[in-house]
């Protein structure tokens, strides 16, 4: 699947074939169809194996925090950095985003976006519980908000060209969502 994420990083991955694929993982195109039917389900397990992969470094991330507030920082800054060392998963997920049906891919990526928002929430809550972050946050609207502002920043930096300039951006990102989520005494 990495094979996939490098091409998307350096190519349009609409126009990734099956054909490219296979040549860059040193196999015949009938090989990598034993293995993946359809380009489609190709892009369905790259997306699985994205969604593998970040949950877990965003959970081993907050796992060595303090509080549920340094945990939600160490998620992002993990996630800025999966996206930085991975540049061509966002321009897959954009890509396969634009899509009009209802792809593998595409409810892949829905999947992974409920399970890290679920990840958010009960980090939000435990917050709230234990005063460190605003009694009245709502924790939806705060996950949405940094999930958000990670896309944002992929955004950004995918239009200035350079997709790991996201990483000098992230800590006054994060700086300010904390601002707005924590409790002032």
């Amino acid at each position: 699947m990495a094979t996939v994420i490098e091409l998307a990083a350096e190519q349009n991955p609409s126009e990734i074939t099956t054909s490219a694929i296979a040549q860059r993982m040193n196999l015949t195109q009938g090989a990598l169809f034993r293995h993946f039917p359809t380009k489609d389900s190709v892009w369905q397990a790259v997306m699985e194996w994205v969604a593998e992969r970040l949950l877990a470094r965003v959970d081993q991330a907050a796992q060595t925090a303090t509080s549920p507030l340094a945990a939600l920082e160490a998620m992002f800054i993990a996630h800025v950095d999966f996206v930085a060392k991975h540049p061509g998963v966002p321009r897959m997920l954009f890509g396969e985003l634009q899509r009009a049906e209802a792809t593998p891919a595409k409810r892949m990526v829905q999947t992974l976006i409920t399970q890290y928002g679920a990840r958010l929430h009960a980090l939000i809550e435990q917050g709230k519980a234990q005063g460190e972050l605003a009694a009245d946050v709502d924790p939806n609207a705060a996950a949405t908000l940094f999930i958000g502002s990670v896309q944002g920043l992929v955004m950004q930096s995918l239009l200035a060209g350079n997709v790991r300039r996201i990483r000098s951006a992230a800590p006054g990102a994060f700086a300010i969502f904390a601002r707005g989520i924590r409790r002032v005494p």
